[in-house]
């Protein structure tokens, strides 16, 4: 007896397991739970600078450490983004041509909001 439990025309057309839903399952809660705290850092120093002048909020944004806890959380929230709808894409959007063609349109948005935001906050880093 066959332990497969396959349909025999599935296992003919060798459909099945692409193995890579648990490493897409897992990268988008690690990527949840560092927006998380990326969110409250965030949020406590957007609060401080609530009524602050550009110079004061500059020289924030240009500590070392807010910097690359800035860049880290554009970063995280684009790569988050990107998995959440490529899921959403994958399991309503059944036209072919326009399921793969949403999700490079997806990933070039995401990847060029990305760099612009990481670029913004290293020119204010680094003053110029």
């Amino acid at each position: 007896m066959s332990k497969d439990l396959r349909n025999p025309l599935a296992r003919a057309r060798g459909l099945g397991s692409a193995k890579d839903g648990v490493h897409h399952w897992m990268l988008q809660r690690v990527t949840a739970l560092a927006l998380v705290f990326l969110t409250v850092w965030f949020l406590i120093m957007v609060l401080g600078l609530l009524h602050a002048d550009y110079a004061t909020a500059s020289a924030t944004v240009a500590k070392p450490w807010n910097a690359v806890l800035l860049i880290a959380f554009v970063v995280t929230a684009f790569r988050h983004a990107v998995l959440g709808l490529q899921v959403v894409i994958e399991d309503y959007v059944h036209t072919r041509w326009l399921e793969v063609g949403s999700l490079i349109v997806i990933k070039f948005i995401a990847v060029l909001a990305a760099l612009m935001g990481v670029l913004a906050v290293l020119r204010i880093a680094l003053g110029s």
